[in-house]
């Protein structure tokens, strides 16, 4: 799965799986290029979609979930916030992106596990959707029975000097987040054109 995904990130051209050691750091060419380039000019289209696959690979989303996610956007335009800033405010949202942005784990792929195998209650109700979206003021914290497991002190122990998104709010000692207000497009620094991506669906 490891050199899947940093295949995906050298044909992207962009590190898209949260990795400190994404092989791109390695070999920025994209895969199966030798010494000499031999890639082609890519059309407008092309462009597109690459700017697409930049960021659904960079939140884990199957293309059923992200053209949701789009369609949900672009259908409240004229809203207060702009389409961009609604689309990643719904995508940071998503209990797993939670996780990996408190720190509790290293990639999305992994947040994704630890939803789905129940370690987490929201609110003090155990939930494990990773697709679950959260509001401001919800609170996520570790299970009971976790807490006397290495995992936690594990987590404990990465999470000392951790620093967590501005509109997340973390106990280390609890292991406990709060979300305190709406992701911000800035500080989220999507690695993609979104105006290109809403073209690729407007098509």
């Amino acid at each position: 799965m490891k050199k899947f995904k940093c295949k995906i990130c050298r044909r992207l051209g962009q590190s898209v799986c949260s990795r400190t050691k994404c092989a791109i750091l390695r070999r920025p060419s994209p895969p199966g290029t030798q010494l000499k380039d031999r890639r082609r000019k890519i059309s407008e289209y092309g462009m597109q979609l690459k700017e697409k696959q930049k960021l659904r690979y960079y939140y884990g989303l199957r293309e059923k979930q992200f053209r949701n996610y789009i369609e949900d956007a672009l259908s409240q335009r004229g809203k207060e916030e702009d389409s961009a800033t609604l689309l990643i405010q719904r995508i940071e949202s998503r209990f797993d992106n939670i996780i990996f942005r408190l720190g509790i784990a290293s990639t999305r792929i992994q947040a994704r596990q630890f939803v789905s195998h129940g370690y987490f209650l929201i609110n003090n109700k155990p939930v494990d959707i990773p697709s679950y979206h959260l509001s401001i003021g919800d609170v996520v914290s570790v299970r009971l029975r976790l807490k006397e497991k290495n995992l936690f002190k594990m987590w404990k122990s990465q999470l000392k000097k951790y620093e967590t998104c501005s509109w997340l709010k973390l106990d280390r000692e609890k292991i406990e987040g709060k979300v305190i207000e709406k992701p911000s497009l800035e500080e989220s620094a999507p690695p993609a054109e979104i105006l290109s991506i809403f073209e690729f669906y407007s098509r």
